[in-house]
């Protein structure tokens, strides 16, 4: 495991961890071409993220899923139980329909992105988790989500807090389900960006959800939105 220091003023601490040295090498080339990113360290390993999110001087974390010993899925769990000042987690995998995504981002992981998607997804994704947002690529949200969701059954208590759910917030959501970004939903409501984003602030609040992957995940295993 390596690490430097940050050299913005605000910039967006980065970790890199993935088994395959060369994606952690063109990953950090990717980051470090932009200013706003400061790529704080680096590792290989399981381990190594969760040794890197006790250092507190992460704010996300770019992750392998599939790494040998501890993988993506148990570093995402350990470093996410350590409480709310936790960096997030953005998983990287080569599959986009393996089950293992599910089960990350059942895990707390705050977004998903192919390893074959292009720089900019990579530098959005990680622009947008750091900001408090959710990242799940629109192109297999359905597939990812829609295929795996409901083999489980939802706890009863978030389920049947969507009845605490205004009708439009119910729209949002199901909105947001179907892979909408914010801009999208919008354009959709004929309302504005900050008003949508009100709108889903609330209804994460109300069903007690921490992100954007969470009420997706339970839009779908409630059968808010079809598969």
């Amino acid at each position: 495991m390596t690490g430097d220091s940050a050299g913005q003023a605000h910039p967006i601490r980065v970790a890199i961890v993935d088994d395959q040295q060369i994606v952690v090498e063109a990953f950090v080339r990717v980051l470090k071409s932009r200013e706003e990113f400061s790529i704080v360290a680096t590792g290989n390993t399981g381990y190594d993220a969760v040794a890197i999110a006790e250092t507190g001087g992460v704010d996300v974390i770019v992750m392998d899923i599939r790494m040998p010993g501890l993988d993506g899925i148990g570093a995402t769990r350990r470093i996410l139980g350590a409480g709310p000042r936790a960096p997030r987690i953005l998983m990287v995998t080569t599959f986009n329909l393996d089950s293992y995504v599910y089960e990350a981002l059942r895990a707390g992981a705050s977004g998903f992105l192919l390893k074959d998607a292009p720089p900019h997804d990579l530098v959005t994704a990680v622009r947008t988790v750091a900001r408090g947002d959710a990242m799940v690529d629109p192109s297999v949200t359905r597939a990812l989500i829609g295929s795996h969701a409901r083999r489980i059954r939802p706890p009863a208590e978030p389920v049947e807090a969507l009845a605490m759910l205004t009708k439009r917030e119910h729209e949002v959501l199901r909105l947001l389900a179907a892979g909408m970004s914010n801009a999208e939903i919008a354009d959709h409501l004929v309302v504005t960006r900050e008003t949508v984003k009100t709108y889903v602030s609330h209804l994460l609040s109300k069903l007690g959800l921490r992100d954007r992957v969470q009420a997706v995940v339970l839009a779908y295993r409630a059968g808010i939105v079809d598969d």
